[in-house]
């Protein structure tokens, strides 16, 4: 049998398969270590599962803001640093995505967060 999709998070919350289900949820969930799961087992199809049914805005309105854009953060560097472009067009990108970056921390410090 093939393994199902991972889950795909969306903005609002939304449904897994039954497939996905039976393929990612442990089939004895377990705290380990302070860690939801079952021990060894890869968590990644489970962890999708939950911020799939829960949604992005709502994981993101119960957590600390600055850490999703030191995320955002991490993530985008490491696909900029891996982009097969022209010099000046990743540095171009790069000095954008910076004071983006820049921006929005602005932004997070005004709202207190």
């Amino acid at each position: 049998m093939n393994q199902p999709p991972l889950p795909q998070p969306q903005l609002e919350p939304s449904g897994i398969t039954f497939e996905q289900y039976e393929e990612f949820t442990p089939a004895k969930l377990e705290l380990w270590n302070g860690y939801l799961g079952y021990g060894g087992q890869d968590n990644l199809g489970f962890h999708l599962s939950v911020l799939t049914n829960m949604g992005l805005l709502l994981a993101a309105k119960n957590t600390n803001l600055s850490l999703w854009i030191e995320a955002v953060d991490s993530v985008i560097r490491e696909k900029l640093s891996n982009l097969n472009a022209e010099p000046e067009v990743a540095e171009a990108m790069l000095n954008r995505f910076n004071q983006a970056m820049l921006d929005m921390e602005a932004v997070i410090d005004c709202l207190g967060e």
